[in-house]
Protein backbone atom coordinates (compact mmCIF):
# COMPACT_ATOMS: atom_id res chain seq x y z
CA UNK A 1 0.00 0.00 0.00
CA UNK A 2 2.76 1.98 0.93
CA UNK A 3 3.99 1.90 -2.63
CA UNK A 4 1.17 2.67 -4.42
CA UNK A 5 0.80 5.66 -2.50
CA UNK A 6 3.90 6.61 -3.35
CA UNK A 7 3.60 5.94 -7.10
CA UNK A 8 0.39 7.89 -6.58
CA UNK A 9 2.13 10.92 -5.44
CA UNK A 10 4.42 10.98 -8.37
CA UNK A 11 1.72 10.70 -10.89
CA UNK A 12 0.26 14.01 -9.02
CA UNK A 13 3.56 15.83 -8.76
CA UNK A 14 4.39 14.94 -12.57
CA UNK A 15 0.22 16.13 -13.65
CA UNK A 16 1.00 19.12 -11.73
CA UNK A 17 3.85 20.08 -12.52
CA UNK A 18 3.13 19.50 -16.62
CA UNK A 19 0.31 21.56 -15.53
CA UNK A 20 2.45 24.61 -14.46
CA UNK A 21 4.13 23.94 -17.86
CA UNK A 22 1.66 23.73 -20.16
CA UNK A 23 -0.44 26.88 -21.11
CA UNK A 24 -2.24 27.67 -24.43
CA UNK A 25 -2.38 30.55 -26.32
CA UNK A 26 -5.46 31.96 -27.68
CA UNK A 27 -5.30 33.24 -31.30
CA UNK A 28 -7.02 36.42 -29.65
CA UNK A 29 -3.70 36.89 -27.20
CA UNK A 30 0.01 36.96 -27.12
CA UNK A 31 1.98 35.58 -24.85
CA UNK A 32 4.67 37.08 -23.14
CA UNK A 33 6.91 34.61 -20.73
CA UNK A 34 9.07 36.04 -17.48
CA UNK A 35 12.05 34.50 -16.24
CA UNK A 36 13.06 36.36 -12.68
CA UNK A 37 11.23 39.40 -13.63
CA UNK A 38 13.04 39.88 -17.38
CA UNK A 39 10.91 39.18 -20.84
CA UNK A 40 12.07 35.95 -21.97
CA UNK A 41 9.95 35.52 -25.06
CA UNK A 42 6.90 36.92 -27.07
CA UNK A 43 4.58 34.57 -28.29
CA UNK A 44 2.21 35.12 -31.18
CA UNK A 45 1.47 32.25 -32.67
CA UNK A 46 -2.17 30.01 -31.14
CA UNK A 47 -1.79 26.30 -29.79
CA UNK A 48 -0.18 24.72 -26.73
CA UNK A 49 2.67 25.88 -25.51
CA UNK A 50 5.59 24.66 -22.91
CA UNK A 51 7.28 26.84 -20.16
CA UNK A 52 9.52 26.41 -17.22
CA UNK A 53 6.97 25.95 -13.93
CA UNK A 54 7.19 28.82 -11.59
CA UNK A 55 9.34 30.44 -10.43
CA UNK A 56 11.53 29.81 -12.81
CA UNK A 57 9.01 31.07 -15.59
CA UNK A 58 5.65 32.85 -15.80
CA UNK A 59 3.36 34.11 -18.41
CA UNK A 60 1.23 37.00 -19.53
CA UNK A 61 -1.45 38.15 -21.83
CA UNK A 62 -1.92 40.81 -23.90
CA UNK A 63 -5.43 41.22 -25.96
CA UNK A 64 -4.13 41.57 -29.43
CA UNK A 65 -7.89 42.58 -30.79
CA UNK A 66 -8.57 46.27 -31.20
CA UNK A 67 -9.19 48.12 -28.51
CA UNK A 68 -11.78 50.91 -28.33
CA UNK A 69 -10.86 54.47 -26.23
CA UNK A 70 -13.35 57.45 -25.59
CA UNK A 71 -12.49 60.96 -24.59
CA UNK A 72 -12.67 60.83 -21.22
CA UNK A 73 -13.07 64.05 -20.58
CA UNK A 74 -14.71 67.24 -22.07
CA UNK A 75 -11.76 69.73 -21.46
CA UNK A 76 -12.59 72.84 -23.84
CA UNK A 77 -10.32 73.48 -26.69
CA UNK A 78 -10.08 77.14 -28.57
CA UNK A 79 -10.06 77.64 -32.31
CA UNK A 80 -7.99 80.36 -34.29
CA UNK A 81 -11.17 82.29 -33.45
CA UNK A 82 -10.61 81.94 -29.92
CA UNK A 83 -13.54 80.25 -29.81
CA UNK A 84 -14.12 77.18 -27.04
CA UNK A 85 -15.31 73.51 -28.18
CA UNK A 86 -15.93 70.39 -26.72
CA UNK A 87 -14.48 67.72 -29.01
CA UNK A 88 -15.66 63.88 -28.19
CA UNK A 89 -13.36 61.88 -29.92
CA UNK A 90 -12.40 58.26 -30.18
CA UNK A 91 -9.30 56.27 -30.90
CA UNK A 92 -9.13 52.59 -32.68
CA UNK A 93 -5.46 50.89 -31.46
CA UNK A 94 -4.05 47.45 -30.97
CA UNK A 95 -0.99 46.31 -29.63
CA UNK A 96 2.03 45.84 -31.61
CA UNK A 97 4.76 45.67 -29.77
CA UNK A 98 4.43 43.25 -27.04
CA UNK A 99 7.72 43.97 -25.08
CA UNK A 100 7.51 47.91 -25.76
CA UNK A 101 4.04 47.98 -24.75
CA UNK A 102 5.37 46.12 -21.30
CA UNK A 103 8.33 47.90 -20.53
CA UNK A 104 6.22 51.49 -20.87
CA UNK A 105 2.40 50.32 -19.97
CA UNK A 106 2.82 47.18 -17.80
CA UNK A 107 -0.10 44.29 -18.81
CA UNK A 108 -2.68 46.52 -17.87
CA UNK A 109 -4.62 47.93 -20.59
CA UNK A 110 -6.03 50.80 -18.54
CA UNK A 111 -2.18 52.11 -17.70
CA UNK A 112 -1.68 52.63 -21.30
CA UNK A 113 -5.45 54.50 -21.74
CA UNK A 114 -4.50 57.04 -19.00
CA UNK A 115 -1.47 57.83 -20.80
CA UNK A 116 -2.87 57.46 -24.05
CA UNK A 117 -6.17 59.71 -23.50
CA UNK A 118 -3.51 63.31 -22.83
CA UNK A 119 -1.23 62.76 -25.66
CA UNK A 120 -4.81 62.38 -28.02
CA UNK A 121 -5.86 65.29 -26.35
CA UNK A 122 -2.89 67.60 -26.74
CA UNK A 123 -2.77 66.03 -30.61
CA UNK A 124 -5.99 67.24 -30.99
CA UNK A 125 -5.32 70.73 -29.22
CA UNK A 126 -2.48 71.27 -31.59
CA UNK A 127 -4.85 70.93 -34.99
CA UNK A 128 -7.88 72.70 -33.68
CA UNK A 129 -5.90 75.56 -32.65
CA UNK A 130 -4.94 76.25 -36.36
CA UNK A 131 -8.47 76.36 -37.60
CA UNK A 132 -11.52 77.93 -37.53
CA UNK A 133 -15.21 76.48 -35.98
CA UNK A 134 -16.37 76.40 -39.44
CA UNK A 135 -13.25 74.55 -40.63
CA UNK A 136 -13.44 71.97 -37.18
CA UNK A 137 -17.24 71.32 -37.66
CA UNK A 138 -17.27 70.68 -41.81
CA UNK A 139 -14.97 71.54 -44.14
CA UNK A 140 -11.49 70.42 -42.52
CA UNK A 141 -13.28 67.89 -40.73
CA UNK A 142 -11.48 65.12 -41.86
CA UNK A 143 -8.20 66.97 -42.46
CA UNK A 144 -8.31 67.50 -38.85
CA UNK A 145 -9.17 63.80 -37.99
CA UNK A 146 -6.01 62.60 -40.20
CA UNK A 147 -3.52 65.23 -38.92
CA UNK A 148 -4.51 64.20 -35.56
CA UNK A 149 -3.78 60.63 -36.28
CA UNK A 150 0.04 61.25 -38.00
CA UNK A 151 0.95 62.94 -34.73
CA UNK A 152 -0.56 59.81 -32.59
CA UNK A 153 1.68 57.58 -35.08
CA UNK A 154 5.02 58.90 -33.29
CA UNK A 155 3.93 58.87 -30.03
CA UNK A 156 2.86 55.23 -30.12
CA UNK A 157 5.66 53.68 -31.06
CA UNK A 158 6.98 54.71 -27.50
CA UNK A 159 3.69 52.86 -26.05
CA UNK A 160 4.15 49.78 -28.11
CA UNK A 161 0.79 50.05 -29.95
CA UNK A 162 -0.53 51.03 -33.52
CA UNK A 163 -3.03 53.92 -34.10
CA UNK A 164 -5.74 52.29 -36.66
CA UNK A 165 -8.08 55.21 -36.46
CA UNK A 166 -9.00 58.41 -34.94
CA UNK A 167 -12.53 59.93 -35.32
CA UNK A 168 -14.50 62.90 -33.79
CA UNK A 169 -18.01 61.88 -32.87
CA UNK A 170 -19.37 65.10 -31.79
CA UNK A 171 -18.31 68.68 -31.95
CA UNK A 172 -20.39 71.05 -29.52
CA UNK A 173 -19.79 74.82 -28.13
CA UNK A 174 -18.84 75.05 -23.82
CA UNK A 175 -22.20 75.33 -22.14
CA UNK A 176 -21.35 79.17 -21.00
CA UNK A 177 -21.64 80.08 -24.35
CA UNK A 178 -23.76 78.12 -25.68
CA UNK A 179 -26.93 80.31 -24.83
CA UNK A 180 -25.11 83.31 -26.26
CA UNK A 181 -24.26 81.46 -29.12
CA UNK A 182 -28.12 80.43 -29.88
CA UNK A 183 -29.47 84.10 -28.95
CA UNK A 184 -27.05 85.81 -31.65
CA UNK A 185 -28.52 83.13 -34.23
CA UNK A 186 -31.87 83.92 -33.21
CA UNK A 187 -30.72 87.21 -34.09
CA UNK A 188 -29.44 86.85 -37.13
CA UNK A 189 -32.58 84.71 -38.38
CA UNK A 190 -35.03 87.54 -36.53
CA UNK A 191 -33.05 90.45 -38.67
CA UNK A 192 -33.00 87.86 -41.96
CA UNK A 193 -36.54 87.72 -41.15
CA UNK A 194 -37.66 91.02 -40.84
CA UNK A 195 -35.37 92.53 -43.72
CA UNK A 196 -37.67 89.72 -45.85
CA UNK A 197 -41.02 90.84 -44.81
CA UNK A 198 -39.60 94.57 -45.35
CA UNK A 199 -38.58 93.71 -49.20
CA UNK A 200 -42.23 91.81 -49.04
CA UNK A 201 -43.82 95.12 -47.88
CA UNK A 202 -41.88 97.21 -50.19
CA UNK A 203 -42.57 95.01 -53.32
CA UNK A 204 -46.24 94.79 -51.99
CA UNK A 205 -47.15 98.32 -51.75
CA UNK A 206 -45.09 98.20 -55.34
CA UNK A 207 -47.58 96.27 -56.99
CA UNK A 208 -50.67 97.71 -55.55
CA UNK A 209 -49.61 101.58 -56.24
CA UNK A 210 -48.66 100.21 -60.17
CA UNK A 211 -52.35 98.12 -59.82
CA UNK A 212 -53.73 101.48 -58.51
CA UNK A 213 -51.96 103.64 -61.64
CA UNK A 214 -53.27 100.47 -64.35
CA UNK A 215 -56.89 100.89 -62.69
CA UNK A 216 -56.97 105.10 -62.71
CA UNK A 217 -55.66 104.73 -66.59
CA UNK A 218 -58.68 102.00 -67.44
CA UNK A 219 -61.21 104.00 -65.59
CA UNK A 220 -60.02 107.31 -67.67
CA UNK A 221 -59.54 105.55 -70.96
CA UNK A 222 -63.04 104.19 -70.33
CA UNK A 223 -64.29 107.00 -69.48
CA UNK A 224 -63.00 109.22 -72.18
CA UNK A 225 -63.87 106.53 -74.86
CA UNK A 226 -67.37 106.49 -73.52
CA UNK A 227 -67.53 110.28 -73.86
CA UNK A 228 -66.38 110.17 -77.10
CA UNK A 229 -69.31 107.58 -77.80
CA UNK A 230 -71.51 109.48 -76.23
CA UNK A 231 -70.89 112.68 -77.71
CA UNK A 232 -70.96 110.83 -81.15
CA UNK A 233 -74.53 109.75 -80.13
CA UNK A 234 -75.90 113.10 -78.92
CA UNK A 235 -74.22 114.68 -82.79
CA UNK A 236 -76.37 112.04 -84.42
CA UNK A 237 -79.33 111.99 -81.97
CA UNK A 238 -79.29 116.20 -83.09
CA UNK A 239 -78.62 115.24 -86.65
CA UNK A 240 -81.45 113.03 -86.98
CA UNK A 241 -83.73 115.78 -85.40
CA UNK A 242 -82.51 118.13 -87.31
CA UNK A 243 -83.43 116.53 -90.53
CA UNK A 244 -86.70 115.40 -89.03
CA UNK A 245 -87.75 119.03 -87.60
CA UNK A 246 -86.55 120.19 -91.42
CA UNK A 247 -89.18 117.90 -93.06
CA UNK A 248 -91.95 119.27 -91.15
CA UNK A 249 -91.49 122.13 -89.04
CA UNK A 250 -95.40 122.29 -87.18
CA UNK A 251 -94.56 118.77 -86.16
CA UNK A 252 -91.45 119.57 -84.67
CA UNK A 253 -93.37 122.60 -82.70
CA UNK A 254 -96.05 120.46 -81.65
CA UNK A 255 -93.46 117.27 -80.22
CA UNK A 256 -90.97 120.17 -78.40
CA UNK A 257 -94.53 121.61 -76.81
CA UNK A 258 -95.53 117.88 -75.79
CA UNK A 259 -91.82 117.44 -74.23
CA UNK A 260 -92.33 120.61 -72.44
CA UNK A 261 -96.03 119.84 -70.61
CA UNK A 262 -93.96 116.32 -69.78
CA UNK A 263 -91.18 118.19 -67.77
CA UNK A 264 -93.55 120.66 -66.16
CA UNK A 265 -96.47 118.24 -65.18
CA UNK A 266 -93.85 115.54 -64.05
CA UNK A 267 -95.32 115.42 -60.67
CA UNK A 268 -98.78 115.28 -59.59
CA UNK A 269 -98.49 117.86 -57.02
CA UNK A 270 -96.81 120.43 -58.50
CA UNK A 271 -99.46 123.46 -58.99
CA UNK A 272 -99.04 126.44 -61.87
CA UNK A 273 -100.96 129.10 -62.28
CA UNK A 274 -101.40 129.90 -65.86
CA UNK A 275 -102.90 131.71 -68.53
CA UNK A 276 -104.84 129.56 -71.10
CA UNK A 277 -104.61 132.15 -73.40
CA UNK A 278 -101.31 132.10 -73.16
CA UNK A 279 -98.41 130.77 -75.71
CA UNK A 280 -97.12 127.75 -73.69
CA UNK A 281 -101.08 125.99 -74.14
CA UNK A 282 -101.44 126.74 -77.68
CA UNK A 283 -100.94 123.11 -78.80
CA UNK A 284 -103.56 122.17 -76.79
CA UNK A 285 -105.75 124.29 -77.75
CA UNK A 286 -106.02 123.04 -81.04
CA UNK A 287 -105.15 123.85 -84.41
CA UNK A 288 -107.90 126.44 -84.85
CA UNK A 289 -106.54 128.51 -82.29
CA UNK A 290 -102.71 128.17 -83.33
CA UNK A 291 -104.51 129.51 -87.21
CA UNK A 292 -105.93 132.47 -85.61
CA UNK A 293 -103.35 134.76 -85.38
CA UNK A 294 -101.97 133.84 -89.32
CA UNK A 295 -105.02 135.29 -90.79
CA UNK A 296 -104.05 138.36 -88.74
Amino acid sequence: MNRIGFLVGLVLLALMGAASTLFVVDQRQVAVIYALGEIKEVITEPGLKVKLPPPFQNVVFLDRRIQTLDSPDVRPIFTAEKKSLVIDWLVKWRVSEPRQFIRNNGTDIRNLETRLAPVVHAAFNEEVTKRTVGGVLSRERDKVMQDVRARLNDDAKAFGIEILDVRIKRVDFVANITDSIYSRMRSERQQVANQLRSTGGAEGEKIRADADRQRQIIIAEAYRDAQKIKGEGDARSSAIFAEAFGRDPQFAEFYRSLEAYRAAFRNKGDVMVLDPSSEFFRAMRGSSSTAAPAKK
